[in-house]
């Protein structure tokens, strides 16, 4: 097949080629990935550091937060970068490495989110037997089969893709390389490869999202015979992980349960779900966590105090 792909490189067309609107969008996506790299971060040291979120929700929080700082990463720098020297051109082997990462880290999230619920499920559900049930070496696998899941999803994705021949037009119409615009570049009957993304990407996020529904219905069951404080403390964590999980399944069912066909509004959802999601994710849940929010105060002014301290005259 590589004697039949004949495109060397593909024109990521971006949002908008108008030079004012580029500029603000330069600065736009410059402050949300900012935004997005320092509030991941900060969760990651603050589970890390404080020793009041060692356990298996803070554990798995910490995932989610390394998987957003990923793969916004992927595909925000390079945008950025094309704007910055007004280059649109993407190599075909460059382009394919960043749809292995992109939906590697995706399709990581995905499975993360999944395991997320089951651990709200067994902590509500179960609460006698969850140290038990999850303990670290259990929450260390769910993790490492949830890379592991992203991992096979995102080389079949790949695989398929890479088997398509490519013979022109070469302009793909989005600002990173996906599959949805890329199979529409195909020189050659794409349905079938079209039916298998769907089967792979499109009903993973449906059955996922399903089954999470399913889970926490059964955790809102189980809380009407919880006392009102025990029920408000588990109502704003699921409410968090709800908030979570609708905005980032909806725009991933949107767009890959139709990987053949294309709507003007496309490349407004890969937006939301490939840029505001990693962002909002940190967003909400420090907003609705006392527990976070309360260690990142005290590892702030530990930090203030100790910089205060080598400041100080001898």
């Amino acid at each position: 097949m590589g004697n039949e792909t004949r495109v060397k490189d593909f024109v990521l067309v971006g949002l908008s080629r108008t030079a004012e609107l580029q500029i603000v969008m330069f600065l736009v996506f410059f402050l949300l990935y900012i935004l997005t790299v320092v509030g991941n971060v900060l969760i990651i040291v603050t589970v890390n550091v404080a020793s009041t979120l060692h356990s298996p929700m803070y554990f798995f929080l910490s995932n989610l937060s390394l998987i957003d700082l990923c793969y916004p990463t992927v595909t925000i720098p390079k945008m950025l970068v094309n704007i910055a020297t007004r280059s649109e051109t993407i190599p075909y082997e460059h382009c394919l490495s960043q749809l292995f990462f992109f939906h590697l880290f995706i399709s990581a999230e995905v499975f993360l989110l999944s395991v997320m619920a089951f651990d709200r499920y067994v902590a509500i559900c179960n609460p006698l037997r969850y140290t038990t049930i999850m303990n670290k070496r259990v929450c260390s696998l769910l993790v490492f089969a949830s890379w592991l899941g992203g991992l096979v999803h995102s080389v079949v994705q790949t695989v398929l893709m890479v088997r398509l021949p490519f013979c022109g037009p070469n302009e793909v119409d989005s600002f990173f390389c996906d599959i949805p615009p890329l199979l529409n570049l195909a020189c050659t009957d794409t349905f079938l490869t079209g039916v298998l993304i769907v089967s792979n990407s499109g009903l993973i996020s449906l059955v996922s999202f399903i089954l999470l529904l399913s889970s926490y219905t059964s955790i809102l069951l189980t809380l009407r015979q919880h006392s009102s404080e025990g029920k408000q403390k588990a109502l704003s964590t699921c409410a968090s992980h709800l908030t979570v999980v609708t905005i980032f399944y909806g725009p991933c069912i949107f767009i890959y349960t139709r990987p053949s066909s294309t709507l003007s509004m496309d490349k407004i959802v890969s937006v939301f779900y490939a840029v505001i999601t990693p962002l909002l994710n940190p967003i909400i849940y420090t907003l609705r966590n006392v527990e976070v929010k309360t260690s990142m105060k005290k590892l702030c002014d530990s930090r203030r105090t100790f910089t205060g301290r080598v400041n100080m005259p001898s």
